[in-house]
């Protein structure tokens, strides 16, 4: 079983990707939520995050799948969400994944030291407070303690980061096995 949620390399090609997909686009409506900004749709099932958006006020700028151009060249410059505070002079780089339950902090740890140099990149470039928050679930839903801890720090409403996973996982494991 764990091979079919995690780690088989024809379902990587597709299922893995659109698992990844799902999560991000719930976290992005979320933070929409989180800011205040208006959408399209109510739930976020129906999401479809859209590339760069601006909140009314012009004070945050978020934007979704983007490579960021920098003054030198950095091999691992695309992140899932980046969310830039013009006002607070701060920039929060989201970087998502979805290993199996055993590598979760694991990953987390890689998806901060990969992403060290764009954070240093974009702090020179524009001037603002970077920082990497790595949003690694389980397959299953497991997440780890500090994730937990900086979505206290970095929301204000409850319940920003709900798990998407296990209904997908359930889904792949139904596709594969019927």
């Amino acid at each position: 079983m764990e091979h079919i949620i995690s780690a088989c390399p024809i379902l990587a090609k597709e299922q893995y990707i659109k698992r990844h997909d799902i999560v991000c686009a719930q976290l992005h409506f979320n933070i929409y939520n989180e800011i205040d900004v208006k959408l399209d749709n109510e739930h976020w099932y129906d999401h479809a995050p859209k590339s760069a958006k601006t909140s009314h006020k012009g004070k945050v700028t978020i934007l979704w799948s983007q490579k960021m151009r920098t003054d030198r060249t950095i091999p691992n410059n695309q992140l899932d969400i980046i969310i830039c505070d013009h006002k607070k002079g701060t920039c929060i780089l989201i970087d998502g994944a979805i290993p199996d339950n055993r590598n979760v902090i694991k990953k987390e740890a890689e998806k901060i030291l990969k992403n060290k140099n764009l954070t240093t990149e974009i702090h020179c470039m524009w001037n603002v407070k970077a920082k990497v928050i790595p949003v690694i679930t389980g397959v299953t839903g497991t997440i780890s303690k500090s994730l937990r801890q900086m979505c206290k720090q970095h929301t204000r409403k409850k319940e920003t980061t709900k798990n998407g996973n296990i209904g997908h996982c359930t889904h792949t494991l139904w596709q594969v096995l019927m």
